[in-house]
C-alpha cells in the first residue's frame, strides 16, 4: 500500500508483513532484545553533550504560512530560550537544514498548519537526528488566554508527567533539551503532561503568597501534542518513522 504525501512529488512505501507462525516466539525474543539497539553507550546517545552548551534554535513554518500560523510561530520563539525565527521564503527544508548545520544550530522547528490552523510541528536535532513529528491540536493563542501574565524571559524549569516508559524517556529528552538549564530562582514553568498518548502543554509563572502557598498563572499559549518520531534527519532521502501509541509500534519506511 502506497501512502502519498500532500505537497510533495515524493512516495512512500507502508509495509506490514505477518509474521510465520513459526517465528513469531522468536521475532517477540527480538523485539526485546533489541529494545531501542539495547544498552545505550554514550558514544550512541545523541544528547551526550547536551546541558555543556545552550541550545541555539532555528523555528520556520511551511510555505505560504497564514498570519495565524505567523503568530503562533513568534509566540513559540518565546518559549524556546535562544529561539530564531527564520522566514521560510522559497528555501526547501534540505537547504534549511544544511545552513543550519553550517551555522552550529542544535534544533531545527518546523511548524504546520491545515486551512489556517497550526496542526503540527516537527523538531530536529541536529546534525545527526533524531527527528520527531507531534501533530498538534486545541492551539489556544496568548492573546485568547484569559487574565494572561506577561511573557517572561526567564529559563524555564520543566515538568514531565507520565512520560515514564522508554519510549516516554526518548520524547522527553527530544523536548527537554530545547531547553537550557534554568537558575534556582526562575519563577517560569512549563508542564509536558502524557494523557492517553496526547502531550498537553502549559506555560507558567508561579509566585508564593504570604502563606506559603504556590499561585500559578497561566502565561500561554496551549496545546496537545500527538507523539511520533523518526531517528534519522527530515532531509534524508529515506527515513524511518515509528508511530507511537500505547497498543501499536508500526513502522513505515518514507522514500523521497
Amino acid at each position: 500500500m502506497s501512502l502519498s504525501i500532500q505537497g510533495h512529488n515524493h512516495y512512500s512505501a507502508y509495509y506490514l508483513r505477518k509474521i510465520d507462525g513459526s517465528l513469531r516466539k522468536e521475532a517477540v525474543q527480538l523485539a526485546k532484545d533489541a529494545d531501542w539497539g539495547g544498552q545505550i553507550l554514550s558514544i550512541d546517545d545523541e544528547y551526550r553533550w547536551a546541558g555543556t552548551h545552550d541550545p541555539k534554535i532555528v523555528i520556520t513554518t511551511s510555505r505560504d504560512p497564514s498570519t495565524k500560523l505567523k503568530v503562533f510561530s513568534k509566540e513559540l520563539r518565546l518559549i524556546f530560550p535562544n529561539a530564531q525565527r527564520l522566514n521560510r521564503g522559497h528555501y526547501d527544508v534540505k537547504q534549511l537544514v544544511q545552513a543550519c548545520r553550517a551555522n552550529d544550530v542544535t534544533d531545527f522547528i518546523l511548524l504546520t498548519e491545515t486551512r489556517g490552523k497550526p496542526d503540527g510541528m516537527v523538531v530536529c536535532h541536529l546534525p545527526f537526528g533524531p527527528t520527531a513529528y507531534f501533530s498538534m491540536s486545541n492551539v489556544v493563542m496568548r492573546h485568547d488566554v484569559p487574565d494572561r501574565e506577561p511573557m517572561s524571559e526567564q529559563y524555564p524549569h520543566l515538568i514531565f508527567h507520565n512520560l515514564n516508559n522508554k519510549l516516554g524517556n526518548r520524547i522527553a529528552s527530544i523536548l527537554k533539551y530545547l531547553f537550557p538549564v534554568p537558575k534556582q530562582s526562575s519563577k517560569r514553568i512549563m508542564t509536558f503532561a502524557n494523557n492517553d498518548d496526547f502531550i498537553s502543554f502549559r506555560h507558567h509563572t508561579y509566585t508564593l503568597t504570604n502563606g506559603g502557598e504556590i499561585e500559578l498563572k497561566e502565561v500561554g499559549p496551549r496545546f496537545e501534542l500527538r507523539r511520533k518520531i523518526n531517528i534519522t534527519l527530515i532531509s534524508n532521502t529515506v527515513c524511518y518513522i515509528f508511530y507511537i501509541n500505547s497498543i501499536y509500534f508500526v513502522t513505515i519506511l518514507l522514500i523521497f
